[in-house]
């Protein structure tokens, strides 16, 4: 059930929004409550809002948060420092873009475009150690593979002979 956030520590946003209790988003996203504090004290989260008996709130952009969390660990295997740098790299992106709008100068719109550029290749560079250490892990399996095969047709052979 949604509720409304009331002045509370730290206090929610002043615009009405609807807010979620800790159990609702940990069955919204497939996550366990336990893991929601784990990432909000390892940084991946930020601090939740809290009703006046402590109660934990989160917003739809809480939510959307686990949900790339998630996302980026189960179909890329990341680590939670790979993924909190991926998502905090995507924040600073929305704010960059943000303040670019508002920028009328020439060089702080290009101070805001190449930090962007920056942000933006640390998280290729994130990216490209994973795609390495994949296709190292997919050349070793194929070894593999390679090798099973070679098996299953010397065992073939040998009844073939036998047979």
């Amino acid at each position: 059930m949604n509720k409304r956030a009331p002045a509370a520590d730290p206090t929610p946003p002043a615009e009405s929004k609807a807010y979620l209790q800790i159990g609702e988003v940990a069955e919204r996203t497939g996550v366990t409550q336990r893991t929601l504090r784990f990432y909000e004290e390892k940084g991946l989260l930020k601090p939740p809002s809290r009703l006046e008996g402590g109660f934990r709130l989160y917003s739809e952009e809480d939510v959307a948060r686990v949900e790339r969390i998630k996302r980026l660990q189960t179909l890329l295997g990341f680590t939670l420092a790979d993924i909190k740098e991926m998502v905090e790299a995507e924040e600073v992106k929305l704010q960059l873009r943000a303040e670019y709008r508002k920028d009328a100068e020439i060089s702080e719109r290009r101070e805001k475009l190449t930090r962007a550029v920056e942000v933006t290749e640390r998280q290729i560079a994130v990216v490209d150690q994973k795609l390495a250490a994949l296709n190292e892990m997919k050349a070793h399996l194929e070894e593999k593979l390679g090798r099973y095969r070679g098996w299953v047709e010397h065992v073939d052979e040998e009844q073939a002979q036998t047979g």
